[in-house]
């Protein structure tokens, strides 16, 4: 087993659920994506960046939050995945939760690839900070930094630890999985030239 593959990023994650090739071609295969050529890839680096340097000490009162840790790494043995939460926050009735920010419009409704990242930010805020986390929040920066909210539910964390354990699998056997049933993903994919479909 490739050494990198001990421990899952949440990146990986969102790319499994994209399409389940992504984590054959890049674990299994040791063939880069070359995301940094992307240029959404390339401006969401920057605006992370940017966010770091500024605002360090801003709350979001309206969300209830009382205190927050920027740009705060964390990994769990347990789950085997590790990822760098944009924020951390502890809001003011106790709990915790996440607060990522996205290059991107908010269009009716919350990405799927997006509420798992933030579902799999509160299995590693709970097993770091010991701490109850019930919903996350995604800041879209393309729709004037309007912030939503997603509630967590107990399926949500056992899917995310599903999710996890079927990388970790592939990985592990090196078996080619199926590629996305969303075709359309494939016309911007970095390996449509090596996939079978």
């Amino acid at each position: 087993m490739n050494i990198m593959a001990e421990t899952i990023t949440v990146s990986d994650v969102i790319e499994h659920l994209f399409c389940p090739r992504f984590t054959y071609f890049q674990y299994c295969l040791n063939i880069a994506q070359m995301e940094e050529k992307r240029f959404k890839v390339r401006i969401g680096r920057e605006l992370h960046e940017k966010k770091e340097k500024t605002n360090t000490r801003y709350l979001r009162k309206k969300l209830g939050v009382v205190l927050k840790n920027s740009e705060a790494y964390l990994s769990s043995d347990k789950y085997k995945v590790r990822g760098v939460v944009d924020e951390v926050l502890q809001l003011n009735d106790g709990t915790y939760a996440p607060l990522d920010y996205k290059f991107a419009e908010f269009k009716k409704s919350t990405y799927r690839t997006y509420k798992y990242q933030s579902v799999i930010y509160g299995l590693l805020i709970k097993e770091n900070y010991n701490a109850d986390v019930k919903k996350g929040f995604i800041c879209y920066i393309r729709s004037n930094n309007l912030v939503k909210e997603i509630n967590f539910t107990k399926r949500d964390f056992d899917y995310a630890i599903r999710l996890i354990d079927e990388i970790l699998s592939i990985v592990q056997k090196g078996f080619y999985p199926k590629a996305t049933s969303h075709k359309m993903r494939c016309i911007d994919c970095c390996y449509r030239r090596i996939c079978l479909g």
